[in-house]
């Protein structure tokens, strides 16, 4: 079975269409026997998401740090619960587990994630899709910079385009499905001048 980790926050925001977004991508995971790897919580965005899929028998795991294990945080409804010491053990497990990564709207932890997932695949280090639900616009800033950072010479655009964005679930698991690595000689670049 394919495994997707999904990033996003665990506070619902102010817009009841980010809920909506992750209810329809569980949906979609259920539909299509994707199973999800994610932060473990109960709460916000990944709570909803974790509910959705486990209403229709999905496959979910969870990966929470010790730390983050209390009883008003961790889902106690998801069976595979992989217990680890550090945020950042976190992150290496979801990556060993998973055949992509997709980012719904979150904080810091969230952006963290994502950059980290874009970094793996310009060092080469992994090449699994990476893909950005910017449902509602959430992501226009981060967009915007990523551009700027293409114009001012710190970021190639061949890596800026390893970001698969959708602004729906259709659309974002359609560029997924799709998805081709680029070559190693595309990936590690020479310095910009």
């Amino acid at each position: 079975m394919k495994k997707i980790v999904v990033f996003c926050g665990s506070s619902l925001g102010f817009n009841p269409v980010y809920k909506e977004a992750a209810i329809e991508l569980g949906n979609y995971f259920a539909k299509n026997k994707i199973g999800l790897v994610y932060g473990g919580g109960k709460i916000g965005m990944m709570g909803i998401l974790a509910d959705t899929i486990l209403d229709h028998n999905g496959e979910v795991i969870g990966v929470i740090p010790k730390l983050l294990e209390k009883e008003e945080v961790v889902h106690a409804g998801v069976e595979e619960m992989i217990v680890c010491k550090k945020m950042s053990e976190r992150k290496v497990i979801m990556s060993k587990l998973i055949n992509g990564y997709i980012t719904l709207p979150g904080g810091f932890g969230t952006l963290d994630e994502l950059f980290e997932a874009l970094t793996l695949n310009q060092l080469h280090i992994e090449q699994k899709p990476v893909g950005l639900l910017n449902i509602n616009g959430f992501f226009d800033g981060v967009l915007l910079q990523l551009d700027k950072m293409v114009e001012e010479g710190y970021l190639k655009q061949t890596n800026r385009d390893m970001l698969l964005i959708g602004t729906s679930v259709e659309e974002l698991m359609q560029k997924i499905n799709n998805y081709k690595a680029l070559e190693i000689g595309h990936i590690i670049n020479k310095v910009v001048r």
